[in-house]
């Protein structure tokens, strides 16, 4: 919806990565909120409104999911499994934002229906860039149905 405030779920572990990808999301003004949560099991918590999060009005379905596969509690692939089986998630555009090239994870990512798999680039200037553009394509450009 046009004007709608805009939520990013980032589920990743390595709070190094993390700060990154919020820090420049947030220079781009992509997003008008990013939940960080650092497991599997906090982003399906969060994705179903469960215990801590269980407040819709505070703690919003996202828009999109930045989600890392090497997740401790739950991997990353489950909790993408859980996503695109479950009914009212099924929609909610999932990229992989990984340091994995191994073709199995990714294979078995787009198995599970991934909309985007994406290889953190290790040089910084490229790795802004390309938050930058993923969150512009995914909240900005790309059409979706609610």
């Amino acid at each position: 919806m046009k004007g709608e405030p805009l939520t990013i779920l980032l589920v990743e572990d390595n709070l190094d990565h993390a700060e990154l990808v919020i820090r420049n999301m947030e220079d781009f003004q992509v997003a008008n909120t990013i939940i960080h949560v650092e497991d599997g099991e906090a982003a399906l918590d969060y994705l179903h409104g469960r215990g801590k999060y269980a407040d819709r009005q505070q703690f919003p379905l996202p828009h999109l999911m930045l989600l890392d596969l090497r997740l401790p509690k739950v991997d990353g692939l489950e909790v993408l499994k859980k996503v695109k089986t479950d009914e009212v998630l099924r929609p909610l555009p999932v990229v992989i934002l990984t340091t994995s090239e191994a073709e199995r994870d990714m294979a078995m990512a787009y198995e599970y229906h991934a909309n985007s798999y994406v290889t953190k680039p290790v040089i910084f200037e490229e790795f802004s860039k390309l938050l930058r553009d993923l969150g512009f394509y995914w909240l900005a450009w790309n059409k979706r149905p609610w």
